[in-house]
């Protein structure tokens, strides 16, 4: 059987490739333990001076979690569930706490838990096989992986766009929204992996500037053209009144995003927008601890995460029974109830 994740060292450059091409390198809650065991060992040797993270396969960076191992667990004393979110978390606060350059490859589909190992780095390579969302709203759950802390700081009104409603950015909207940090063709990626070794440089700067020599222009980034309505409408203070407000556009974009909006699960739309409005005060690791808070409550009643994924991961029919089904029915005491310390305690990072 083929390792899930591998590990290589090459004159000062630490590779990690994630090995699940067939499943688009999702990610399983041992691929998160070996990920954060390497990088704590890679942190403290000094004859590692940069990581390099890429996805094996043509189609994909990383997909995501395997949550669907997750579901087909059911809701009662779910303790995978616990077990893969806290591993994954922790993960996700060594790249971002991790020291030295951090090189995510983005070659390819990048959505859910492919972000977490890849946004919190320093360096961010998007290619025209780029594909970014955060869909976690179809699928009962929140944008996590640390979307508490990143979404709420992209500009403007983009993070609660892209949280709410999973929207799909290519390579020049995801320079635009500072998802990715630099553009680069994905014929030309193993050339900068070979500079990279040969160079042997060690600082963020020389990265920079090595970087800076393979990278291009995308061109125009067809979001701008919606900026202005992205910001007016996601800027709103509660998810009713972004329905209304997008309700009295007299635009496609607007009526499309509408019916995408009213396709996905009541109660998490509600606790996204709670967990974005809190995110964007706290700092990192309190994120995660609250992002942990929420998908342990999720995971601990028959909510609408599993009809999520039996929906769009299992049986494919993409028609969810969300409970409750209109945003009317969700009330604010349903909503707080997700960011209660679990019952065994708050993840220690």
């Amino acid at each position: 059987m083929n390792e899930e994740i591998l590990f290589s060292q090459d004159t000062g450059v630490g590779v990690i490739t994630l090995n699940r091409p067939d499943v688009l390198n999702a990610l399983s809650t041992d691929m998160c333990l070996k990920l954060d065991e390497q990088l704590k060992e890679w942190e403290s040797n000094d004859e590692i001076n940069i990581v390099i993270i890429e996805g094996a396969g043509e189609k994909a960076f990383c997909a995501g979690g395997d949550v669907r191992s997750i579901v087909e667990q059911g809701y009662q004393e779910n303790v995978i569930a616990k077990e893969f979110f806290a591993t994954e978390y922790k993960m996700n606060a060594r790249i971002h706490h991790f020291s030295k350059p951090f090189i995510a490859l983005i070659d390819g589909i990048v959505m859910g838990g492919g972000v977490g190992v890849s946004i919190h780095g320093s360096h961010r390579i998007v290619t025209e096989k780029t594909l970014f969302s955060m869909p976690e709203s179809a699928i009962g759950l929140i944008p996590d992986v640390g979307g508490s802390y990143f979404l709420p700081r992209l500009p403007g009104s983009l993070g609660r766009y892209l949280g709410l409603t999973g929207a799909r950015l290519k390579g020049s909207d995801i320079l635009y929204a500072g998802i990715g940090t630099a553009y680069i063709s994905s014929d030309k990626i193993n050339d900068l992996v070979v500079a990279l070794k040969k160079e042997n440089i060690a600082s963020h700067d020389d990265v920079d500037q090595l970087i800076a020599k393979f990278a291009e222009d995308p061109g125009y980034a067809p979001i701008d053209e919606f900026r202005d309505l992205i910001d007016a409408a996601f800027s709103e203070l509660t998810v009713e009144d972004v329905f209304e407000h997008l309700s009295e556009i007299d635009h496609d974009w607007a009526r499309e995003t509408h019916a995408v909006l009213k396709k996905m699960s009541p109660i998490s739309l509600k606790v996204i927008t709670e967990q974005l409005n809190r995110g964007g005060k706290l700092e990192f690791d309190d994120c995660m601890i609250m992002e942990y808070r929420i998908v342990c409550a999720i995971s601990a009643y028959d909510s609408d995460f599993y009809e999520g994924v039996r929906a769009v991961l299992i049986d494919k029919d993409h028609n969810p029974n969300w409970m409750p089904d209109s945003l009317g029915d969700v009330n604010h005491e349903m909503v707080l109830a997700h960011f209660n310390t679990p019952s065994d305690g708050d993840l220690t990072l």
